[in-house]
């Protein structure tokens, strides 16, 4: 699947065991990350990721996720025209919520996408 020229994979594409070649990045912002994230995943705020792509491994293939798939689509445009391999998370961590794969909060609190 994808938008345009933005390669993009459902939830169930995403590897359920991410490693050193599988990466999700999560691109939102520290609150909506703090209320509920992928266990595992790479946070850095879609803004930050220009200053902070050197923590982005280039040889692995990389999710990116938002909540809904606004800001990881500009954010896959960018990561492949700089040269990863890049998908979108179709639907991003709202769909990931209801496709009932797991979701941590950093406080311990009961994590939820809203």
């Amino acid at each position: 699947m994808s938008f345009g020229d933005v390669p993009s994979v459902s939830v169930g594409e995403v590897p359920a065991e991410l490693s050193a070649d599988a990466v999700l990045l999560d691109v939102r912002e520290e609150y909506e990350w703090a209320d509920g994230h992928a266990p595992g995943a790479q946070h850095i705020p879609m803004v930050d990721v220009p200053a902070r792509m050197d923590e982005i491994d280039i040889d692995a293939q990389v999710f990116v996720v938002c909540r809904q798939g606004g800001r990881s689509i500009q954010v896959v445009e960018y990561l492949n025209r700089v040269g990863f391999d890049a998908y979108n998370v179709a639907g991003g961590m709202v769909a990931w919520q209801h496709s009932g794969r797991p979701l941590t909060a950093d406080d311990g609190r009961p994590a939820k996408i809203y």
